[in-house]
């Protein structure tokens, strides 16, 4: 039965910890040089509707190193451009591809795509989440702690696409998760409640805060993103005047543990939501954190892709766990 990854909520808590672990052995592997072909002859579509970095290198990379190869599916060059409809066009690309991987705006039209498509559809960033960037930060964590356990993470800013994929994770693993926003920049609703709903850690389940200071106290690990993100440039001067004092800086670091580490998704914004002597400093894991998208993702396409050499046992049947 073929699987998407639409959402963090795609995975149990078990299959991520198992991905994690198998992310870590294929990054070792790949760091002593060592050659793996898990996806030799297979193909990666790749639809981005949004610019990307790390997104799109990742995956083209992490394709070429297990042996397989990607196709880029440009919009303006496809027939979807020209009122093709997205489902005739899945159907299509399902004959040619292994999977495809869309970085879109909506989450409606990975929605689409996965009801059309019979190869898997993994989700490359949408406008309502980024499921992607937390298996790569959860990685991140558990190379530097050891553990997934017993952590807290403080998110500092928007209550975005990251953050909303972060609370979801956090409900299903059971991490003490807080999120610091100003009003008017909460999380969708919906995404706290149903991470409350699952959570099932120690101490208080994903929250909501107003004061960073709060938020930081104690943390394992200060998070933050963009104020405005793509789409966003009409508010920018709105968000930068709202998020003020939303920094994460030497100040916020120091009410954190002293061993807290910083993390940082990418692009930032030096002197708005992280100061440049957090970011460039020596708790700051941000570079390995871009890196680690690379070997999450080989972990993820592995999986997804059914390599028959696996290690991993495969998904659980069924469809998606909510949103």
């Amino acid at each position: 039965m073929k699987k998407d990854f639409l959402s963090i909520l795609d995975l149990s808590a078990a299959e991520i910890r198992r991905l994690i672990e198998e992310a870590i052995r294929l990054k070792r592997e790949h760091r002593a040089g060592k050659r793996n072909r898990s996806l030799e002859g297979k193909t990666l579509g790749m639809l981005f509707t949004k610019p990307s970095t790390r997104t799109r290198l990742s995956f083209q990379a992490g394709m070429t190193q297990l042996g397989g190869a990607t196709v880029p599916l440009n919009p303006g060059e496809i027939q979807l451009n020209r009122s093709e409809t997205l489902e005739d066009t899945a159907r299509v690309v399902s004959r040619f591809l292994d999977g495809i991987v869309i970085r879109t705006f909506a989450q409606a039209e990975l929605e689409a795509w996965a009801a059309a498509a019979t190869i898997p559809v993994i989700n490359g960033l949408s406008d309502f989440s980024h499921p992607c960037q937390i298996l790569a930060d959860l990685l991140t964590i558990r190379e530097t702690r050891g553990t997934l356990e017993r952590i807290k993470v403080a998110y500092i800013g928007d209550g975005n696409n990251v953050a909303h994929s972060w609370i979801l994770a956090s409900g299903l693993l059971g991490l003490d998760f807080v999120l610091a926003a100003p009003a008017g920049y909460d999380p969708d609703p919906g995404v706290l409640a149903t991470a409350q709903r699952l959570w099932k850690g120690r101490g208080l389940p994903p929250r909501v805060v107003r004061d960073p200071a709060e938020a930081a106290a104690g943390a394992d690990f200060l998070y933050t993103d963009v104020w405005t993100s793509m789409g966003q440039e009409g508010e920018a001067k709105r968000r930068i005047k709202a998020f003020r004092g939303f920094q994460i800086d030497a100040k916020l670091l120091a009410r954190a543990k002293p061993e807290a580490r910083v993390l940082h998704c990418l692009p930032a914004h030096r002197g708005e939501e992280i100061a440049a002597e957090v970011i460039d400093g020596p708790q700051s894991l941000v570079f390995e954190q871009a890196e680690n998208r690379l070997h999450a993702q080989k972990a993820l396409l592995v999986r997804l892709l059914g390599a028959r050499k696996s290690p991993l046992p495969p998904f659980a049947k069924g469809g998606r766990r909510g949103i």
